[in-house]
């Protein structure tokens, strides 16, 4: 066993392993400007960080008008998405270092992700992230995306792991909320720094309020090994 125990480790996938936000504004951009919504800009698109996909295109529905079913929106945003995800999506240096230490240390390790199950499948495939990172779920396949508990929980079952033992990495309050409701130990590392004060990341065991700059995966290791012996 580990020297972390019986712990287990749960990533969000965008904004926290990998920078996929530029790829996600663009996609949403060219989607709105499809149905005649112009001047979308990043400033509003950092309202939906952490959310799934599907949730956001229906918010988009309701709050432009769109005409068209949710799931043809849905369909072309997921399409565009992928051609940007495929052609280029950033890892974040140190996450990647975070993961490979887990998977030297035989830690069970698993990605919970708003994104549909094909842009999960292609960023960590395209990444080399999918030779360690082999439990995943996507929000898409439970009833409901996050703040709900729902994706974490699922997660958990296929680690076959008492979510008490496990420790989520998440980027957005929505996904600090449904650690929580898990019941589920976080670290945080806000993409939105302007969100670190937001009351879902005061519930992180660890919250480290300068993002991916704070982070590093010896900080993340450490922190676990005291989680986990304090346990």
């Amino acid at each position: 066993m580990s020297t972390l125990g019986r712990t287990s480790v749960i990533f969000d996938l965008d904004g926290t392993l990998v920078d996929s936000e530029p790829n996600y504004f663009e996609a949403g951009r060219q989607t709105l400007a499809e149905q005649g919504i112009t001047g979308f800009t990043w400033t509003e698109h950092e309202r939906y960080v952490g959310i799934s996909t599907r949730e956001t295109v229906a918010l988009w529905r309701e709050r432009y008008g769109l005409r068209p079913p949710l799931d043809a929106l849905l369909a072309d945003m997921n399409r565009r998405y992928l051609e940007l995800a495929r052609a280029a999506t950033h890892v974040y240096p140190e996450m990647r270092k975070f993961v490979e230490l887990l998977a030297a240390e035989g830690v069970p390790t698993a990605v919970a992700s708003g994104s549909a199950p094909a842009a999960i499948e292609a960023i960590l495939t395209g990444t080399g992230l999918a030779a360690h990172l082999t439990t995943v779920v996507s929000a898409d396949e439970v009833a409901h995306g996050k703040p709900a508990p729902d994706v974490f929980l699922e997660a958990a079952r296929r680690l076959d792991a008492d979510p008490a033992d496990c420790v989520v990495l998440e980027d957005a309050a929505p996904g600090a909320a449904a650690a929580h409701a898990a019941g589920m130990r976080c670290i945080a590392v806000p993409y939105v720094a302007a969100q670190a004060d937001d009351r879902e990341f005061a519930t992180a065991g660890l919250l480290l309020r300068g993002g991916q700059r704070e982070f590093t995966a010896q900080t993340a290791y450490d922190w676990l090994t005291r989680s986990a012996s304090a346990s």
